[in-house]
């Protein structure tokens, strides 16, 4: 049986969380970065994400932040652009909710982007007033069940 000579297993690697919970500062975009909204996860540290300039590009997780960030649809990140390649990008940041708060409150975010939903549909705006999902019953309807 061979010794185990390290620290600890995957358990221990994934404690790991480099001081989540603390303020950091707000990191606006520089040249040949964008904002984007992650539409969906496609796996293998990667994403579709829509950039706020209206292309869609296919977005690779940076190794630093592979399985340490999580990211999820709806959420807003920073991507650095390719020069080589303008359909793809790679996410430098992810920021937490309130900090796209701040983005958008600043002007960096349009007016159209939805920031608290869990699914990304603010860039096109087409199911305008269908929020009549639910079916109302009266008491009659519930008192013959």
């Amino acid at each position: 049986m061979p010794k185990n000579k390290g620290k600890g297993g995957k358990n221990r690697k994934r404690g790991k969380n480099e001081a989540d919970d603390e303020k950091r500062e707000l990191v606006f975009k520089e040249d040949g970065q964008e904002y984007a909204q992650v539409l969906r996860m496609l796996g293998n540290g990667r994403c579709e994400a829509m950039c706020i300039d209206g292309t869609k590009r296919l977005c690779h997780i940076r190794g630093k932040m592979h399985k340490k960030v999580w990211i999820a649809a709806g959420d807003i990140v920073l991507v650095g652009l390719r020069d080589y390649q303008d359909d793809k990008a790679d996410v430098i940041l992810k920021y937490m909710p309130d900090e796209a708060r701040l983005l958008k409150a600043y002007g960096e975010l349009p007016e159209n982007t939805r920031l608290n939903e869990g699914i990304a549909g603010g860039l096109d705006e087409e199911d305008e007033n269908n929020g009549d999902d639910y079916v109302e019953f009266e008491d009659e309807d519930i008192d013959k069940i």
